[in-house]
């Protein structure tokens, strides 16, 4: 099953079933363009024979960057994007842009002074400004950004785009109760907090045609005590299937309840050692999910072998399977992983400590190997706790003030 094609609702047919999903990249300059690291990385990404691959966050707004090193999304940049499309489209692959907005999700590094939902902080480590709510000119303006940035996706050659709802985004703020206390249209009902989502959809999907695909990623749940919940997830999701997305990708989680490092329970609360353990963390929601519609899902999260993708394909419970680390650890196995030759793909374990420190560690050390990975070098298993919090902290600081003055 793994190696089977699959047609989407859009009459798009990508070649096989597993999905390299989003993972920031950090690798632009001040001027937010994408790069030869860019060029280089997709490139062998694509060698992986992967059927779809999907960029990280690419940025519609400037000032509301989930990294100084992200791509930022404007039509002065297009023959950059036209050339990181021809790298990573080979092997009659899928590449597809994920675009996003960071909202309250923006570092002060970046911008003390974000923009979301409503003023809810983000409280982890002094890292985040307390936002202040949207108004109607600054939806629009989310709006139409998303609008432009799938255009010029198309324009340049990408062959589909992917739009960020999970994770504690702007989309995902505007969903979840706990950061939207609104009382207008954009606020209060589920109806109003999903008036944003499906807004943009609507626009890009007027933009872009009909044959064209459309993904949105989803959270099954923020994994937090009056935060976005299951139910209200499969609620979304059939409005989604009502204006007929072609691919949904389940996640979970906020920057305060990183539930794609660990796996937590509806209540916020760490599960059980051996719910933890089990591959797939967002499998059981995707059941739930197929039994309400029969929109093509990938699940994105802890699957490492092939015969669990097997078992999961066959069942009929996904429609693909995503995976994000091991393009990293171990990208030279994907190939073989596809064709069911690699029974297992790596995965690390980063020492424990903190939980704050871990966070930034787990992604410190994700994002130096993805950079090191684009500069055409091998993977480093220096797992050490000190080194990649160190390093997300100096890398994030250092592209900001080069983005500052321009440098």
């Amino acid at each position: 099953m793994l190696d089977q094609p699959f047609t989407l609702p859009c009459g798009v047919t990508i070649p096989n079933r597993l999905v390299k999903s989003a993972m920031t990249e950090r690798l632009t300059n001040a001027n937010g363009k994408p790069n030869a690291q860019h060029f280089l990385l997709y490139d062998r990404w694509a060698n992986t024979k992967t059927g779809l691959l999907i960029t990280g966050n690419v940025m519609v707004d400037p000032h509301h960057m989930e990294s100084a090193g992200n791509v930022i999304m404007r039509e002065s940049i297009l023959p950059e994007l036209q050339q990181w499309a021809k790298a990573g489209l080979k092997h009659g692959n899928q590449l597809w842009v994920q675009i996003s907005h960071s909202g309250r999700q923006t570092t002060r590094l970046v911008n003390m002074k974000p923009k979301s939902a409503s003023d809810v902080q983000l409280k982890k480590a002094g890292f985040f400004g307390r936002p202040s709510p949207m108004n109607a000119a600054d939806i629009e303006k989310v709006i139409e950004g998303f609008i432009n940035a799938a255009k010029l996706c198309q324009q340049a050659g990408f062959t589909g785009v992917q739009i960020h709802s999970a994770h504690g985004y702007l989309l995902s703020q505007f969903l979840s109760p706990r950061t939207n206390r609104r009382t207008d249209e954009w606020g209060g009902s589920l109806e109003n907090r999903s008036r944003l989502l499906l807004t943009i959809i609507r626009g890009v999907r007027e933009a872009v045609g009909p044959n064209y695909p459309i993904s949105v990623k989803l959270n099954s749940a923020d994994f937090q005590r009056g935060g976005f919940t299951e139910e209200e997830s499969l609620q979304v999701i059939k409005m989604l299937a009502a204006e007929k997305i072609d691919l949904l990708e389940i996640s979970g989680g906020t920057y305060e309840k990183i539930a794609f490092f660990e796996r937590y329970g509806p209540d916020g609360e760490l599960a059980r050692e051996s719910t933890r353990q089990r591959e797939a963390y967002f499998i059981d929601f995707a059941q739930k999910v197929r039994q309400a519609t029969q929109l093509p899902i990938v699940v994105t999260g802890g699957i490492r072998s092939y015969d669990f993708c097997e078992e999961v394909l066959t069942s009929g419970a996904v429609d693909f399977i995503g995976m994000a680390r091991p393009f990293i650890l171990d990208h030279e196995s994907i190939e073989g992983f596809i064709q069911g030759k690699t029974p297992q793909l790596k995965d690390i374990t980063l020492p424990d400590g903190p939980r704050i420190v871990k966070d930034f560690a787990e992604g410190g050390y994700y994002a130096r190997e993805l950079i090191r990975l684009a500069k055409g070098k091998s993977v480093d298993l220096n797992t050490s706790l000190f080194l990649n919090t160190n390093f997300m902290v100096w890398h994030e600081l250092t592209k900001a003030m080069r983005k500052r003055f321009g440098r």
